[in-house]
């Protein structure tokens, strides 16, 4: 990974610091995923999905169901009939 310098304002950073304690990660963390929203953002020209923002985040949590995705018996009830 290549290794970034750059100079923040003492009031972003204290945001930036702030930020990361609360979600518990590192600010060079928050700094990648803020610049990866951005980039997507202005290169598509729109602003990007949930799922774009949400990618760190997927697949965190365990249902314990294997098949969840591809076994239709789980989405009985679900959409149009």
């Amino acid at each position: 990974m290549t290794v970034l310098t750059c100079k923040l304002p003492e009031a972003l950073n204290h945001r930036l610091e702030t930020a990361a304690r609360k979600r518990r990660v590192a600010k060079s963390r928050l700094v990648r995923e803020a610049l990866e929203a951005m980039l997507a953002e202005s290169s598509a020209g729109r602003p990007p999905s949930l799922h774009e923002r949400m990618a760190g985040a997927c697949g965190m949590i365990r249902s314990g169901v294997k098949d969840l995705a591809s076994n239709p018996a789980h989405l009985e009830g679900f959409g149009a009939d």
